[in-house]
């Protein structure tokens, strides 16, 4: 992708901060760790393991884990802000008398790893006098091994100047006549993480993140009208590559047009429609209404934070009609650039992929060790995770894609037969009840289908259904080559709250006589 020439100068002045070499250190390097760092983590990590078992711990594990991120921010052709962040330090975890106990510390030595392993301890004891349920454990693998994501650039190794250049290209780009606002926006992370349990396991992983994102807003003076094209969602697990590489000028390009053409679009017609629904839309829909809802810790009633509990009852797995016969949903931890993507979750459980939908029927869970033999199972499909080495680990959502079509079918063979619908691309204003049932999903740039044929923009629609109801309405689903990946970088769950990554991968899709709304109404 070219970009215009851009020196340091030029971004002091575009953004109206000062930035020197000294306050920008070179953090690339200092980031690597060193064989020192790798003995050091080996003892400490031994240390705690030993000390928990001394003290009456069952089970033990430790997560010693080191993070960087990045975000740099542009409005129009300034720089609005640049953060740079790291992080280190442990957390262990220990199971005494079936009850859990967890500590952590940014001190990463021998002598607080003891400190750590005797407060874990003392709290597991004191959370079995008030446990009403002993945790027991699936059976689990020594794994001693290592793995990383594919990247082909390291992001962190990129001069800041050409990050800078690539946004305001973009925003240059998408500021056609009539478009007056565009933000963009990069996000790199990469950790850094080394997991021991008593058990023997000893995993090295490293996992980088890349999250380029954007949106335009045009503006009608004269009427006080305003609207808002986004495009988010398309963070991958990759590296400084995805920006190399994928056409974002087009996309820019595209975007400015959108958002002009939304100023003099119609309101929609409420009423009973067949839509279509892209993947850049669809995904969303796949986590709030999938997602969620085949998380086992909800539907058993130990989770209800920052998006409920669930409609489907713990014993419904091969039992409950989930979506028509053509509905295939699988829960996958080894998709590639998928940002739930990993070789072993947090508990050192090699990366699974399983239906959780076959057929249009609800055959298995998101599990954990502990979670798996609470529904007969002997096996986890290693779903723990914990967002910083100072979080608790727990149960958190894979990636969840909806299947393609066994053999080409193409968004003109989903339109054909439709004499009265919608065509839903890209996020909107979306809502879901706390057992994720019944919901409400908007679209960034919605068209009319009109016998067959892609027509005119409409604005202030959204579409509403429940959920076995929408997944029962799919009657057609788009073939292999028009399967997308999505994903949100920032999925909330507990309390305190921590962040997952999480990429869902679909074609577009057809749904029948689904209920729109107008939502300025």
């Amino acid at each position: 992708m070219s970009s215009p020439n851009f020196s340091r100068r030029d971004f002091l002045a575009a953004s109206g901060v000062v930035v020197a070499g000294t306050c920008v250190p070179d953090w690339a390097a200092a980031f690597q760790p060193s064989a020192t760092d790798d003995a050091r983590r080996a003892e400490v990590a031994d240390t705690a393991l030993a000390q928990a078992a001394k003290l009456g711990a069952s089970y033990a594990d430790i997560r010693i884990n080191r993070y960087r991120r990045e975000s740099i921010g542009t409005r129009e052709q300034q720089v609005q802000n640049v953060s740079r962040s790291t992080s280190y330090g442990f957390g262990l975890r220990v199971l005494v008398n079936g009850a859990w106990g967890f500590a952590a510390s940014n001190v990463v030595e021998p002598a607080m790893a003891r400190t750590i392993a005797g407060q874990a301890v003392a709290i597991a004891k004191a959370n079995a006098i008030l446990a009403t349920r002993r945790a027991t454990l699936a059976a689990g693998d020594r794994v001693v091994t290592t793995w990383t994501s594919a990247f082909k650039k390291d992001p962190f190794e990129v001069p800041l100047e050409t990050k800078i250049a690539f946004l305001l290209k973009l925003n240059q780009t998408a500021l056609l006549p009539r478009v007056s606002f565009v933000t963009s926006q990069l996000q790199f992370a990469d950790e850094q993480k080394y997991f021991a349990s008593s058990e023997g396991s000893r995993i090295v992983q490293r996992l980088v993140r890349t999250y380029p994102q954007f949106a335009t807003t045009a503006t009608n003076r004269e009427t006080g009208d305003f609207q808002t094209r986004a495009v988010v969602d398309r963070a991958k697990l990759v590296g400084y590559e995805y920006v190399e590489e994928y056409p974002w000028l087009g996309d820019a390009e595209l975007a400015g047009h959108e958002v002009v053409e939304k100023l003099t679009s119609k309101p929609v017609e409420p009423g009973r429609y067949d839509i279509v629904v892209d993947p850049s839309q669809l995904f969303l829909a796949i986590h709030e209404s999938t997602g969620h809802s085949t998380e086992l810790d909800r539907a058993l009633g130990y989770e209800a934070n920052s998006a409920g509990t669930s409609f489907i009852r713990p014993t419904d797995a091969g039992k409950l009609r989930f979506g028509s016969n053509i509905v295939n949903m699988v829960g996958d931890r080894t998709q590639p650039t998928g940002l739930a993507t990993t070789g072993y979750d947090d508990e050192g459980v090699k990366a699974d992929r399983w239906h959780l939908v076959r057929d249009g029927m609800f055959v298995d869970w998101q599990t954990t060790r502990e979670l798996a033999p609470l529904v007969g199972q002997s096996k986890s499909h290693g779903c723990l995770h914990c967002d910083s080495w100072s979080s608790v680990p727990f149960p958190r959502m894979p990636n969840v894609s909806l299947q393609p079509a066994e053999k080409e079918v193409s968004l003109d063979d989903l339109f054909a037969d439709i004499k009265r619908g919608l065509y839903v691309v890209g996020r909107g204003v979306s809502s879901i009840d706390q057992q994720r049932y019944n919901f409400q999903f908007g679209g960034a740039v919605i068209r009319e289908i009109r016998n067959g044929k892609l027509g005119a923009m409409v604005k202030d629609a959204a579409y509403q259904s429940r959920t076995p109801d929408f997944w029962a309405s799919c009657d057609g689903i788009g073939g292999p080559s028009l399967y997308q990946l999505w994903g949100t970088a920032a999925d909330g769950k507990g309390e305190p709250g921590q962040i997952n990554q999480v990429s869902h991968g679909c074609p577009p899709a057809r749904f029948r006589n689904i209920t729109v709304l107008n939502t300025a109404s």
